[in-house]
């Protein structure tokens, strides 16, 4: 018979061989742990978005896009944008995510490519500025530019946007003067939200308009997205079946004018060139964000690059309007209108494009909105902060005169302001 001391020995022996044999068989389970995270996987589980990754030994520049990479308007220009800029600056690699909502999906996405090392991101709407703020603070090597919006740290955050309001007011002056041939002067603006930019944009339209047509006006439908094929066309053929002869429209696709050679009418698209390709799309002004965007990376990395608040005109290339740039043919509703009319346009154009005329010469007084009161007064003008925002503006960038009020011409009213 075993002793008692010689029972408690072989017990604690057979306590230590469970031990150690636990031990040996957690070590496979664990060690995938442990290397996870330094295999970066390339979907973050929060965003549900795709990550795509750096490559080393180049400058990496991400861009978020709200839309599809090939929508045909607003996010298709940006990419073109982006491909340009791989193609003209040595050593960079690009990549993008597409189809990513504003809000917190968006802070997420922006987290991940700040984490995989992207050097330049790009931000292309207004409702990813304040993720992009606060992404600025927990990653201050990562340069981050949000197109539109009014926000910047000088630090890391900039802001990006072109003086889109001139290439809108030509279009307006197109419009009013194809509505005044075709005996209906009234005009549509399809607005997306209601922000200073899209109040901005379609008070220049008004004013291009009154230029060519005195006795014109032009009614607003918003309808609260960027892309939407169904609610565009929807919105589109409302504006027309209300007396429209002329829509512009301020979203992503050419549905306007798709609408418009339905109903024998005529649209103006957005964006993208190659946005106006029926016979009913009257022009498009147009964004060509490729030279602006090579500049900024080179810029960025030879360390020049001044983070800010970054606001082009046509005279850096980045604006167009279609039909009336080197190379393009008149649309054929262009084409035959009143020569002094097309040759107002050509003139104007060719001072914007000289740096000669820009967005404050455009938004020079008088003017006056449309209950009668004058906004501003003749011999001033507008500052950036007076373009660019409601009122009261942000803090240490407040608007005196402020983008709260619809053009003389405009049978629409705007929204209440929010808290």
């Amino acid at each position: 018979m075993l002793s008692y001391r010689m029972r408690w020995l072989l017990a604690t022996l057979a306590i230590v061989i469970l031990v150690l044999g636990a031990c040996e068989s957690a070590e496979p389970t664990a060690e995938p742990v442990v290397e996870e995270p330094v295999e970066e996987p390339t979907e973050e589980p929060s965003a549900g978005f795709q990550i795509p990754a750096i490559e080393e030994g180049k400058f990496n520049v991400a861009m978020v896009l709200i839309g599809p990479h090939d929508d045909g308007g607003w996010s298709q220009a940006h990419y073109e944008g982006l491909t340009y800029l791989e193609k003209n600056v040595p050593d960079t690699h690009i990549a993008y995510i597409e189809n990513v909502p504003e809000g917190a999906e968006s802070e997420q996405v922006f987290r991940s490519l700040s984490r995989k090392g992207f050097e330049l991101i790009f931000g292309t709407s207004f409702g990813y500025m304040d993720a992009m703020e606060i992404l600025a603070d927990e990653f201050p090597n990562t340069i981050y530019i949000h197109i539109s919006g009014y926000k910047s740290n000088s630090e890391n955050f900039g802001n990006l946007f072109g003086a889109m309001e001139d290439m809108k007011y030509l279009g307006g002056m197109l419009a009013g003067s194809r509505a005044k041939m075709d005996g209906n002067p009234k005009l549509g603006y399809m607005a997306t939200f209601p922000i200073p930019e899209e109040v901005r944009l379609g008070n220049a339209i008004a004013l291009g308009m009154r230029e060519t047509c005195p006795e014109c006006t032009m009614d607003v439908r918003w309808i609260n997205t960027w892309h939407d094929p169904i609610i565009e066309k929807d919105a589109a053929a409302s504006l027309f079946d209300a007396g429209a002869q002329v829509v512009f429209t301020g979203a992503d696709t050419p549905a306007v004018a798709d609408v418009a050679q339905e109903k024998g009418k005529w649209g103006v698209t957005y964006d993208w060139y190659g946005s106006c390709k029926v016979d009913a799309c009257l022009t498009a002004p147009y964004w060509n964000w490729g030279p602006v965007y090579s500049e900024i990376a080179e810029q960025v990395i030879a360390g020049t690059y001044e983070v800010g608040w970054h606001y082009f005109e046509a005279d850096t290339g980045g604006l167009a309007l279609f039909g009336f740039m080197e190379g393009e043919e008149l649309p054929a509703g262009v084409a035959e209108l009143p020569e002094e009319d097309i040759q107002l346009v050509r003139d104007t154009l060719a001072q914007m494009l000289a740096g000669e005329f820009d967005r404050f010469d455009l938004f020079s007084g008088p003017i006056y909105d449309n209950q009668g009161n004058l906004i501003i007064e003749e011999g001033k003008s507008f500052s950036y902060s007076d373009i660019d925002q409601f009122p009261p503006g942000a803090p240490g960038l407040e608007c005196e005169y402020c983008m709260y009020w619809w053009a003389d011409g405009i049978t629409a009213e705007l929204p209440a302001l929010s808290e």
